[in-house]
């Protein structure tokens, strides 16, 4: 019975409580919330120089192997290995000996060829006039001339033999055939070596200037030649033939270098042709063999849109997309083409035009259709639950 009154006294008492709470003030409706803040950026043409980065190699201004041209013993080496040497300094030294001896041989044999020309000349002088007389018979006086002439081409020939040994004795000193770093030395003192052999003795390799020979895929230049010929591009002016040289490490080379010379075949095996440029290399800073990369102005864009890239996304079709504020502050998605990479930007090809507003930054829950309140890119979001200071401020209750 008494538990009866307990539930009794319970029921009346939460009867009680709805009973005033139904007749207290009703609770304020719950506040609309207002749209997102979004970062955009109005698209503005501007000028844009086109560039592109291609890969290459360095090579080597001028390589001369160096070879003997006569036979013999080395009797020693002039230069310092790894030495920069000039054009025409010695670097072996051939036992002259048995040329000295031919030089000698070949002098005398042109002192005799002289000496048994005068001896002719003197005789077809007094040939001559006798046989104008009919004192000697015409066929000894033509046997006396015919000597002379000969005796005269025996001179000749002892002349040229002579100058061939002095070449030959001159060989015996190896000279640099032209100016830059020389090798180490592939033979040592008291070698044998032999005319026309196929062993180099060392090299020397021109370092300044240096080539930089850089691979271009034909579709690209296809595409700037028609870039060019639909007016989109213009040309970059006297220095477009500029290639800015990009080391292994990312760091600009210094030295600013010329293209020299564009291929005119392609290479099958590749589908490009190669561009030579020629630079500067004083403290040989480049050496042959280096990858390097060569960044090619192409040409200047006088109305490029730019788009960043953190505001484009791609579809399952690699289909690029931006989301883009309507005139009524609403969301769209606008399909764009890209043409190229510009730094941490897309250069629009079609699908924006000027005073787009695009957005660049904002919440990840954004879809098409939505309302949002669109404030410059650069500025600072505002704090959650601040007034946006692109938006009116809400008027307070008195």
């Amino acid at each position: 019975m008494h538990e009866v009154r307990i539930r009794f006294r319970s029921s009346l008492l939460a009867a009680g409580l709805a009973m005033l709470a139904a007749c207290g003030p009703a609770a304020p409706p719950q506040a609309q919330r207002p749209p997102p803040e979004v970062g955009v950026l109005e698209m503005q043409p501007q000028a844009f120089e086109l560039s592109t980065q291609l890969p290459g190699r360095t090579a080597a201004f001028r390589v001369a192997e160096v070879r003997p041209q006569v036979s013999g013993i080395v009797q020693k080496r002039l230069f310092e290995e790894g030495s920069t040497v000039t054009a025409g300094q010695a670097l072996y030294q051939i036992d002259p000996a048995p040329y000295q001896a031919a030089t000698q041989r070949a002098a005398a044999e042109l002192k005799r060829a002289q000496t048994t020309a005068e001896v002719a000349r003197l005789k077809a002088e007094r040939f001559a006039p006798l046989a104008r007389s009919g004192a000697v018979a015409k066929q000894d006086n033509d046997d006396v001339q015919a000597t002379y002439r000969q005796a005269l081409a025996n001179v000749d020939a002892a002349r040229a033999a002579l100058e061939t040994a002095r070449i030959d004795l001159g060989y015996t000193r190896i000279q640099a055939p032209i100016a830059g770093v020389i090798s180490e030395s592939y033979i040592t003192e008291g070698a044998l070596v032999t005319a026309g052999q196929p062993q180099r003795l060392a090299q020397v390799t021109q370092l300044d200037p240096i080539y930089v020979d850089i691979q271009r895929p034909t579709a690209e230049l296809l595409q700037l030649r028609r870039e060019f010929e639909a007016g989109r591009l213009e040309r970059a002016g006297p220095d477009s033939a500029r290639i800015e040289l990009l080391l292994e490490d990312g760091s600009a080379y210094s030295l600013p270098g010329q293209l020299q010379f564009s291929g005119v075949t392609v290479d099958p095996g590749t589908g490009s042709v190669n561009l030579r440029a020629v630079y500067p290399n004083p403290d040989h800073h480049l050496l042959p063999g280096m990858y390097v990369r060569g960044r090619l102005r192409e040409g200047v864009e006088p109305a490029a849109l730019l788009v960043p890239q953190r505001a484009v996304t791609r579809d399952a079709e690699g289909r690029a997309s931006v989301l883009v504020v309507g005139a009524d502050n609403k969301l769209e998605v606008r399909i764009i083409e890209t043409r190229r990479a510009a730094g941490d930007a897309w250069l629009v090809g079609k699908g924006l035009a000027m005073g787009d507003r695009v957005v660049v930054r904002g919440p990840l829950s954004l879809m098409p259709g939505m309302p949002v309140n669109p404030v410059p890119a650069d500025a600072k979001p505002a704090a959650p639950g601040a007034p946006s200071p692109a938006a009116p401020k809400a008027a307070g209750h008195g």
